[in-house]
């Protein structure tokens, strides 16, 4: 079988490091003037793309992202990690929900037609774990989540690929095409270095509108009314013994 072209889907999310904290209104989390990142599980599924083409298993890395003119700043970090292109599809309007990006992924799939698309198993910010599983059943291709080791078996067309499940480990041989979502243990990403940063500016990164690619206008499935602080902690009691303790805790109803 000749080398793959794999698809790499990625997030632009707020950094981990940051401390969230809800926008005035209380529609959503402040996003003017965070630091954002890649989310790290498609950061995870990006250096699994890239291994397999420094092994000669993969002809073409492709990082992909769905949502606003925001997220070139991610796909300009996927090609510094060593994509070899990127393409944007901008959504109308807000952040698309995992039905509507996985519909925008599965056009993109029928353009570009890789063998195999990986994306990161949630996202770290609405914790989504859907979109690759819409993908896929969209898309119609056999699936494995939370993978946690891949490897490509080119005479049979196949991907082997371990995965874990709460009894322990599961391995799956997928036909290929396929799609697979990156655990935390599948790798430990690289660090961009200063020289591929310079490169990934020369990269080439199309943005395609929603409408180029045949989709319906997107309509959200969900609306946030209110977002607020978690309260905060009230202070500590101290009592004498522990009777006293087992009493207070009767009155709490705690017991």
């Amino acid at each position: 079988m000749a080398a793959l072209k794999v698809l790499v889907g990625v997030k632009r999310v707020i950094d981990f490091a940051v401390k969230v904290r809800v926008a005035p209104g209380g529609k959503g989390v402040q996003t003017q003037g965070v630091k954002h990142a890649l989310n790290p599980f498609c950061e995870i599924a990006l250096e699994e793309a890239v291994r397999m083409k420094e092994r000669g298993a993969a002809a073409e890395v492709v990082a992909v992202s769905v949502g606003s003119s925001a997220c070139q700043e991610a796909l300009r970090a996927a090609l510094a990690l060593g994509a070899d292109r990127a393409v944007l599809v901008r959504a109308p309007e807000g952040p698309p929900g995992p039905r509507e990006a996985a519909a925008a992924l599965a056009a993109l799939v029928a353009t570009e037609k890789p063998q195999l698309v990986l994306l990161g198993k949630q996202a770290i910010d609405d914790d989504c774990n859907q979109t690759g599983q819409l993908l896929a059943a969209l898309l119609g291709w056999p699936q494995a989540t939370s993978a946690s080791r891949v490897e490509l078996e080119p005479e049979r067309g196949a991907a082997r690929v371990t995965r874990e499940v709460d009894g322990g480990l599961e391995t799956l041989r997928l036909r290929l095409p396929a799609l697979l979502t990156a655990d935390l243990r599948l790798n430990e990403p690289r660090y961009a270095t200063l020289p591929n940063i310079m490169k990934a500016k020369k990269k080439p990164l199309e943005v395609l509108d929603w409408a180029a690619l045949g989709l319906p206008p997107p309509l959200p499935r969900l609306r946030v009314l209110a977002l607020e602080e978690p309260p905060a902690r009230g202070g500590g009691e101290r009592v004498p013994d522990v009777a006293a303790l087992v009493d207070k805790l009767r009155q709490c109803g705690r017991i």
